[in-house]
């Protein structure tokens, strides 16, 4: 039954996609509106997780979001799965997404992503990638908005100890912003490369850290505090909220 679910899901989203073909026109048309394609790209994320809740049954709710800041700050999460890229376009409006070159080759989808605008940068070229978040984060955060990364700098299995790549004590150190940690347990529902399950995924939003601390500080405080909250999910750890 998840797999028959999984396969109805991918073409709802398919077609759910397709529907955006107009507005990009339209958009092209326009001169390409960053405000505009960032409400039609939420618009296209709300049909999404949408989809997940009716066809798979997959949900979702929020603890701690009282954390969260009325001013830009930077969202630091771990990364398990494609729901949290997709998810925090309507979890958090504005947000630009620190996002690897190979998320735009998306069709119709990566169009959007591109001008949202989001923060896009080649792993490859690492020394370039690292210039590019840091002038890309600035920009974001002179129009108001908040940055979200993924410090790991791929998917990892729930069961995995957290291990940040370099460049998030960067952008931190940079910007100045306060930190935001989150913890989600979305691998348990749609790990990459498997059937999507229904349940309810976790967005656990942490007390949030000050601008300006040591960099050893930093990642013990943000890295130590999203590992710590895994463990609730983790084998032998205390039951979050499961599968149905």
């Amino acid at each position: 039954m998840a797999h028959a679910r999984s396969l109805l899901f991918a073409v709802y989203w398919a077609a759910w996609t397709t529907l955006f073909l107009a507005p990009l026109a339209v958009f092209l048309l326009s001169g390409s509106p960053q405000r505009p394609i960032r409400r039609a790209t939420r618009l296209w994320a709300r049909g999404i997780l949408g989809g997940l809740r009716r066809i798979v049954g997959l949900r979702y709710v929020e603890e701690g979001r009282q954390h969260l800041p009325a001013e830009p700050c930077l969202i630091v999460a771990n990364h398990q799965s494609a729901w949290e890229t997709l998810a925090f376009l309507v979890l958090v409006p504005d947000v630009a997404i620190v996002a690897k070159r190979e998320l735009l080759a998306i069709p119709v989808v990566g169009w959007f992503l591109r001008r949202s605008p989001m923060i896009v940068i080649d792993r490859a070229n690492g020394t370039q990638a690292l210039r590019t978040m840091i002038d890309g984060g600035r920009a974001a955060v002179a129009a108001g908005r908040s940055i979200l990364i993924f410090p790991e700098g791929t998917r990892g299995a729930i069961g995995e100890p957290l291990r940040f790549k370099r460049g998030v004590e960067l952008l931190y150190g940079r910007l100045g912003l306060p930190v935001v940690p989150v913890a989600l347990n979305s691998g348990l529902f749609w790990p990459g490369g498997a059937a999507t399950r229904s349940g309810t995924v976790v967005v656990s939003y942490l007390a949030a850290l000050a601008p300006g601390l040591p960099t050893a500080e930093f990642l013990h405080g943000t890295e130590g505090a999203i590992d710590r909250e895994l463990d609730r999910w983790r084998p032998g750890g205390a039951a979050g909220l499961g599968a149905a």
